[in-house]
């Protein structure tokens, strides 16, 4: 073909699109069963074809006859399937019932029609323990069944690929051409290891968000809606005026301004009330990437939480990118979302092998 190509299964937002994109792939088709995350997706990339749907309820060969595609066309096939399974987030006790968790195995119904040269998938490292571990295990020996040489899968970091942002995230690669894939190598480092290695410095917070206009509680930016900060009660507010800018954490209040369930001993989520730090990346984002009581998820340095926009940059997302939902199903598909700025890493070296073997 003339390009290379890619499908997107668990699209989301469309993160990982962006991404493929970016560096010159044709996006071909995505499913995504949520109707506002794949409104989301549709305002991004109308192009591409949108199954609104259960990836189980897809026919294989039925998107690669809409999408002109013949057995061995198809560059990538890209598996981020649902992470809340495999998160240590998830602490439920369903959490080993959760159905999703065998999800991405539906993906080798696609592998087994389609025979993309290569399949990209990316999870949370706890993916590969806990009471789901034989996912991955039964999902390499399928693709190994199917001729694909698979590589180990190894637990890489956003922030170590130019993403301003803590993010661990399993990466599986296998391909069934002569070139394997691998794994770029990293562009970033912390400072100290930086100087010694020629490599640049970790992106930070403030390389991501000072440039932004400063806010208040409950108040928007007029020329950006995402930019736009949750209202907080005068309680929190008070909290916030406690906790030292640049990393201070929920350690630093007064007796008097501790929540009562903190005053039971230090257990618990302790990033929960936490600034982010101007000088360094920051931790990972979630679903609740926007609220005060689900993580670090307070400004550095003003008395607010992030707002979607903050968040977003945070994500690697241009401002040019457009979000469907209200603000918690926007800051819910942000915080989900791939980085696109570590997409863009493994979609290039992709890109390369697709390159050298069309000479």
């Amino acid at each position: 073909m003339e390009f290379p190509t890619a499908i997107d299964l668990f699209a989301g937002c469309g993160g990982v699109t962006l991404g493929f994109k970016n560096v010159g792939f044709k996006v071909l088709a995505a499913v995504e069963i949520n109707p506002v995350v794949a409104e989301t997706f549709r305002l991004n990339h109308p192009e591409v074809i949108m199954y609104e749907c259960d990836v189980r309820k897809v026919d294989p060969r039925e998107m690669m006859e809409r999408c002109g595609l013949r057995v061995g066309e198809l560059t990538v096939l890209s598996v981020c399937a649902p992470c809340q399974p495999f998160s240590r987030q998830n602490r439920s006790e369903k959490k080993k019932e959760d159905l999703r968790a065998y999800l991405v195995l539906d993906a080798l119904r696609f592998v087994a029609e389609m025979k993309p040269w290569f399949v990209f998938l990316e999870n949370v490292p706890g993916m590969e323990k806990g009471p789901h571990k034989d996912i991955v295990v039964r999902f390499i020996n399928e693709l190994k069944r199917n001729g694909y040489t698979v590589l180990s899968p190894r637990v890489v970091d956003a922030v170590d690929y130019g993403v301003p942002q803590f993010r661990k995230r399993l990466i599986l690669l296998a391909g069934n051409r002569g070139e394997s894939p691998f794994f770029p190598e990293t562009t970033h480092a912390s400072p100290k290891i930086a100087l010694e290695t020629g490599k640049s410095s970790w992106r930070t917070v403030a390389d991501a968000i000072t440039d932004l206009p400063p806010l208040r509680a409950g108040e928007q930016s007029a020329n950006d809606p995402l930019h736009k900060a949750r209202r907080h009660t005068p309680l929190t507010l008070e909290r916030l005026r406690n906790i030292p800018h640049n990393g201070g954490s929920r350690d630093s209040l007064p007796p008097g301004l501790q929540l009562a369930c903190h005053k039971r001993g230090r257990t618990g989520y302790h990033d929960v009330y936490g600034r982010m730090d101007f000088s360094r990346p920051s931790n990972t984002l979630t679903t609740g990437c926007t609220n005060l009581t689900k993580g670090r998820f307070a400004h550095p340095e003003q008395d607010r939480a992030i707002t979607p926009r903050e968040a977003a940059r945070l994500q690697t997302f241009p401002d040019s990118y457009r979000f469907n939902g209200n603000y918690e199903q926007v800051s819910a598909q942000i915080g989900n979302a791939v980085p696109v700025l570590l997409v863009e890493v493994f979609a290039d070296m992709f890109y390369g092998l697709w390159k050298r073997s069309n000479r």
